[in-house]
């Protein structure tokens, strides 16, 4: 046990309700200031603060400075995989009343999961891509066939440059939401990035909800064989 690694110390970090709603404020893929991240935890400045210096030494947040700001993000991809899946498991956990709101249900329809699509349309989309031969489900990753290859380097995806990268390439994600896998990754944020370019799909301000444009949902029909209705 004691060359194990030491899971208590993290799992403390994470377990606080003010650094829990910090870290999951960061799923969004986007850096944030500590003050930004204050008024997402509801808590005081001093508060987040203190929060932020314990995430920065356990290296569950990294920081950039530019100019006299200083901007947080989660330190890895890893992180933003371990906080989906406690997501997922929190769903089983101890019942707890909590109204369902629009935003509850924009965030299950499409959001961000770091910087790849997660939720019902992230979810098709790769299921879409399995049914067509261009996906693999593996244990851990997917597995780009050829016919993948072929298809997503036509929608505009550069797989070379993926493969290159330091993260995993093509991650099997387990979705919170939906409780199935969808595509992370580099070719996750790649295929999210290519949407975005095309103007199929917009982010939210001050949320990781992802709105469906009505060109959004022909584009997925005609590419990925993919039936959603645009986003309310």
């Amino acid at each position: 046990m004691a060359d194990e690694p030491y899971i208590a110390e993290t799992a403390a970090l994470i377990g606080d309700p003010g650094r829990a709603n910090i870290l999951s404020a960061l799923m969004g893929g986007r850096a944030l200031t500590a003050s930004e991240l204050a008024h997402v935890a509801g808590v005081t400045p001093q508060t987040a603060s203190g929060h932020l210096a314990k995430l920065l030494a356990g290296n569950l947040v990294a920081v950039e400075r530019q100019g006299r700001h200083r901007y947080f993000r989660l330190a890895s991809e890893k992180v933003a995989h371990v906080l989906e899946a406690l997501m997922l498991l929190s769903r089983d956990g101890a019942p707890r009343h909590r109204p369902t709101g629009p935003k509850d249900e924009a965030m299950r329809f499409a959001r961000t999961c770091y910087d790849h699509l997660a939720g019902q349309v992230g979810v098709a989309v790769t299921h879409g891509l399995v049914q067509r031969g261009c996906l693999v489900e593996a244990e851990e990753d997917f597995e780009l066939t050829e016919r993948g290859a072929e298809m997503l380097s036509g929608f505009g995806i550069e797989l070379a440059g993926l493969r290159r990268k330091r993260r995993a390439f093509a991650r099997r994600c387990l979705d919170w939401s939906e409780r199935r896998a969808h595509l992370g990754g580099a070719l996750g944020a790649a295929l999210l990035g290519r949407m975005e370019d095309r103007g199929w799909v917009q982010r939210t301000p001050d949320s990781r909800a992802i709105l469906l444009k009505a060109k959004g949902a022909r584009g997925l029909r005609e590419t990925f064989g993919v039936e959603l209705k645009p986003s309310r």
